[in-house]
């Protein structure tokens, strides 16, 4: 099968992996990949295939891959980099307003006919109101578990 992404490390960067895993303070993930690499170079012969070399570095084929692809297309010191996810998480739901709403709610009066609020009560509520277009009960209970507000 060929293989779409060729590693062919030069001098400089073979002795660049080389440094990278002979250094004790490397982190484990950097010297995993720097062992892809040295073993996917073809330059010194034929490289094993994907699935021989994740299996000696301990890492998944896709790794190994990707490895290869952050090479090709971004050279040595981007495949070795530590990579942020491209997607940053989400941003918050609650904002400080709406959770001192939701606060503000769970400690006030229950709706008639019931004693005391329970979380299905109030993310109702919360919708209902408008405080949030729509919410999840475990959202609801965590906001409230934070400040120990537990309805349980």
């Amino acid at each position: 099968m060929k293989q779409k992404y060729m590693v062919e490390l030069t001098n400089a960067e073979r002795t660049y992996a080389h440094d990278v895993l002979e250094c004790r303070e490397t982190a484990t993930g950097f010297r995993k990949r720097a062992s892809i690499l040295i073993m996917l170079d073809v330059g010194v012969g034929k490289p094993e295939s994907h699935e021989k070399i994740a299996a000696r570095c301990g890492v998944s084929t896709v790794t190994v891959w990707q490895t290869a692809k952050d090479y090709c297309e971004n050279g040595i010191e981007h495949a070795l980099a530590f990579q942020k996810p491209e997607n940053p998480s989400r941003p918050a739901l609650i904002t400080g307003e709406r959770e001192a709403r939701i606060i503000a709610l769970a400690c006030g009066e229950p709706p008639t006919g019931y004693c005391r609020w329970t979380v299905r009560l109030l993310t109702e509520k919360i919708v209902e109101l408008s405080i949030l277009p729509g919410i999840s009960r475990e959202t609801v209970r965590r906001t409230l578990k934070k400040l120990n507000l537990d309805l349980t």
